[in-house]
C-alpha cells in the first residue's frame, strides 16, 4: 500500500468518509468512530441495527480511546493476544458513545496485526471502526472486487491488498469473564 493511497484514505475519514480495507479474514469498512454521521452512514449503507454495536481497531495500544478500560484481571492476556486477530469486549465509561457500544455496557476492540489495516489507523491517528464488509446476512467481502460489488460508489475508497490467512472472523472474548463470545 502506497503512503499516498493511504494519505488520501485518511483524508477521506478525516473527512467524515468510509474507507474499506483488508483485515485479518475479511474486508472491513472504517469510519472515523468520534464522527456519529459517519457512524450512522457505515450503519446505513450495511443495514446494521445500531443496537448490535462496533468493533474498534488500534494499531496499538496508545490508540485505545480512553472511554474504554483495560480490567486488570485479564490485562496480561489481553495484551498477550495483541497485536492479532483476538477482539475482546473492554468495558466502557460513561464517555463511551452510544453509536459505537450499542444496547453494550462494553466495546469491542481488537490490536490489529494486519499491516494495511495498521497503515490506515498510523495515517489517520488514531483508532478506526472496523466492520465487515457486507450488507447485513450477505457473507463478509474477501477481495477489493466484491466491497465494490455490495456497496458501489457507498464507499469513499478501497484499500486493494489481500486480507490475513485467518479463514474466520477474529475470536470475540469478554474481558471481564474470559468467555468467548465468537469463536
Amino acid at each position: 500500500m502506497t503512503p499516498l493511497k493511504l494519505r488520501q484514505a485518511a483524508q477521506i475519514l478525516k473527512s467524515g468518509g468510509i474507507v474499506a480495507c483488508p483485515t485479518e479474514a475479511v474486508y472491513g469498512l472504517s469510519c472515523d468512530p468520534l464522527q456519529q454521521p459517519a457512524v450512522e452512514r457505515l450503519l446505513a449503507i450495511k443495514n446494521r441495527d445500531v443496537g448490535k454495536g462496533l468493533i474498534l481497531v488500534a494499531s496499538s495500544i496508545e490508540q485505545i480511546p480512553s472511554f474504554v478500560t483495560i480490567p486488570g484481571i485479564r490485562r496480561a492476556a489481553i495484551l498477550q493476544s495483541w497485536p492479532g486477530p483476538s477482539t475482546w469486549l473492554l468495558p466502557a465509561g460513561a464517555a463511551a458513545p452510544a453509536w459505537i457500544r450499542g444496547e453494550h455496557d462494553s466495546i469491542a476492540m481488537r490490536i490489529t496485526a494486519h499491516p494495511v489495516m495498521a497503515a490506515l489507523c498510523e495515517a489517520f491517528g488514531n483508532c478506526l471502526v472496523s466492520t465487515s464488509a457486507n450488507i447485513s446476512g450477505l457473507p463478509p467481502a474477501k477481495s477489493a472486487l466484491q466491497v465494490q460489488q455490495q456497496f458501489g460508489k457507498q464507499i469513499g475508497l478501497v484499500l486493494d491488498a489481500e486480507t490475513g490467512a485467518s479463514p474466520n472472523p477474529t475470536t470475540i472474548r469478554d474481558a471481564i469473564t474470559g468467555r468467548t463470545i465468537r469463536g
